[in-house]
């Protein structure tokens, strides 16, 4: 009985080890390759642009509230109950539809997220596309992405496909 574990285990073993031989594994950066298309670098300007406009629009419309209610402020001592009830509505609403209007530009799956989704993920297609005709191509079992949370203490240089997906992708790079 013991033959037959300590055999199963030095097969069980052997098999691993030749496993992990063949499997060959490679690594990108996903902030590099997209650093360096021209289109996600245009996409990246333009959600700044529309992203730094919604939140001028945002501001202005908190900075108005902060009138509102300054004005109020000073107003309340001589208004009678009712324009102060009214008044206090008018802002709460103000406000209220300012952060709606945040939400719904900044928020989850907001405006925001929809136009990245429009101008980003056609780039991102094609570029996990060619990371995955690499990866068929040469064999590789597993690709990494370096750039995100994700840490690799040590990466040989000869498992770099960086340069491989934006040759894939029609991109020069010059170091």
């Amino acid at each position: 009985m013991k033959k037959s574990i300590l055999l199963f285990t030095l097969l069980m073993s052997m098999t691993l080890f030749v496993f992990s031989q063949q499997a060959r594994n490679g690594y990108i950066d996903s902030e590099y390759i997209l650093g360096n298309i021209p289109e996600y670098k245009d996409a990246q300007r333009e959600l700044d642009r529309i992203a730094a406009n919604w939140q001028k629009d945002i501001e202005k419309r908190f900075a108005s509230i902060d009138s509102m209610y300054k004005k109020y402020q000073v107003e309340a001592i001589t208004l009678p109950d009712n324009l102060k009830q009214k008044r206090e509505e008018a802002i709460i609403k103000a406000e209220q539809d300012a952060k709606d209007l945040q939400k719904k530009r900044f928020g989850k799956d907001g405006d925001l997220f929809q136009k990245r989704e429009e101008l980003v993920k056609p780039i991102q297609d094609r570029v996990f596309n060619a990371i995955e005709a690499i990866a068929k191509d040469k064999g590789y079992a597993f690709v990494f992405d370096v750039a995100g949370s994700m840490t690799i203490v040590y990466a040989d240089p000869k498992f770099d496909l960086n340069d491989a997906v934006l040759q894939r992708l029609g991109i020069s790079v010059k170091n």
